[in-house]
């Protein structure tokens, strides 16, 4: 059994080997976990390692002041963000090993370059994700109003870009109103994406009672790191996958996020938003004037058409008139002509009729008075012939009864008769009766 050490002769001991065997400084690949400055201008960091987000390795590390001022200074203006937790660098360190504080790393230089690369390396595989599950062009599909005039508005209340935006809005110069409703939200940090995935989500809870015509996401402009967000996966999906038009305006004049990439339109600022806005109005306003001054001239060269056509027609039509008038009477005339022409012909027709019908009754009236006359003389001659007082000038009598011939009643023996002659008249008393041409008396 070796003979026991004190803990100090042990970390001497370790010290001792590292210093031996390890080169003077490493390039090391991590990731920036706790970020502290301290009063003094030195910087206290965890660098670790993970995979599938699961920490495997972690050392505590140091940037002393005079060394951090240059770091910062070169990482700043190359990759347009400051150091903090969460982003990869690819770090010059040396080891350190204290008996008292243990193992650390000394950071004496960091590539910007690497962090640029590798923030570039992660954008491409959340854009190459989008595009393999087909989200890059989704919301472009949405078809943009011509005059947008129902606005949800993601940003933050109190941020200068949402202030720039409702500026704009409201002091143009055409007077055209358009009508916007805040969803806040925050805008930079790690808690803006899920402040604006929450925003998009209560958007869409609103449909379509609310009936907005786009979404407007805007923010002021800001450090890289407080864009990082915008490149994120989860923000991405949701915009591509909102049910409305996106509009991004967030304020970076020069790189384009990942969530201007999968927007339905991108601009820089949201002063660029609002001026796109209403870029949109007076463009419209221009094309309704355009076309009304085009329906305006097309709708008086169709009345004078129509009033050319209703001349043209008019006079036509007089034309047509007149000329059958004047056919029409030469039709009327020649009828007339006609007419009378028939009527004196008829008329004289009638008159010959009328002259043969009179000649004919005066013959026939003449004929028939003769024939009257000859059988008037024979009637008379006949009624001279039935007069009684003629029969009984020849010497015949009439027996009467009671005034009425004996023929027309009943006699009996003992009636007394009357015997008429021409000159007297004889009352007999019947003692006999001889029927002729009967047997017996009555």
């Amino acid at each position: 059994m070796q003979p026991a050490i004190s803990l100090y002769r042990l970390n001497a001991i370790i010290k001792s080997t590292l210093d031996a065997h390890l080169d003077p400084a490493y390039w090391v690949t991590a990731e920036i976990g706790e970020f502290r400055d301290s009063v003094r201008g030195h910087v206290y960091l965890d660098l670790i390692e993970k995979e599938e987000e699961q920490i495997t390795a972690k050392l505590r590390a140091n940037i002393w002041s005079y060394t951090y001022q240059g770091i910062r200074q070169k990482f700043t203006s190359q990759t347009g963000e400051n150091l903090r937790g969460g982003l990869k660098i690819l770090a010059l360190v040396s080891v350190q090993f204290h008996e008292l504080y243990g193992l650390s790393l000394n950071v004496k230089d960091i590539d910007p370059s690497y962090t640029i690369g590798e923030r570039a390396r992660k954008r491409q595989e959340v854009i190459d994700r989008l595009t393999k599950e087909g989200l890059i062009d989704l919301n472009k599909q949405f078809e943009l109003p011509l005059v947008p005039q129902r606005i949800a508005v993601i940003s933050s209340k109190t941020a200068a870009g949402y202030g720039d935006f409702v500026n704009q809005l409201e002091s143009n110069p055409d007077g055209y109103r358009i009508n916007f409703t805040l969803f806040p939200a925050i805008m930079q940090g790690k808690e803006s994406t899920p402040s604006i995935v929450e925003a998009l989500r209560q958007i869409e809870q609103t449909l379509p009672e609310t009936r907005f015509d786009v979404i407007v996401v805007i923010r002021g402009g800001g450090a890289q790191a407080d864009l990082d967000s915008f490149d994120d996966y989860d923000l991405a999906k949701a915009i591509a996958e909102c049910m409305l038009p996106v509009v991004t305006g967030i304020g970076h004049e020069r790189d384009e996020s990942i969530a201007d990439l999968v927007a339905h339109t991108r601009l820089k600022t949201p002063t660029a938003v609002a001026s796109f806005l209403l870029v949109g109005f007076k463009g419209f306003e221009e094309r309704l004037n355009t076309a009304l001054t085009r329906m305006d001239r097309a709708c008086r060269n169709s009345i004078r058409q129509e009033e050319r056509i209703h001349k043209d027609f008019d006079h036509r039509l007089r034309m047509v008139a007149s000329n059958k008038l004047t056919r029409q009477s030469e039709t009327l005339a020649r009828r007339v002509s006609h007419i009378t022409t028939h009527a004196k012909h008829v008329v004289q027709v009638q008159k010959l009729a009328l002259q043969m019908i009179g000649k004919r009754s005066k013959q026939l009236a003449f004929g028939g008075l003769e024939k009257n006359n000859l059988k008037l003389g024979h009637l008379e001659r006949h009624l001279v012939q039935l007069n009684p007082n003629t029969l009984l000038g020849k010497g015949y009598t009439r027996t009467e009864k009671a005034g009425k011939p004996i023929e027309s009643q009943q006699i009996h023996q003992g009636d007394q008769i009357t015997t008429i002659s021409l000159t007297k008249r004889i009352t007999s008393t019947i003692n006999e009766i001889h029927t002729y041409g009967k047997p017996g008396a009555i």
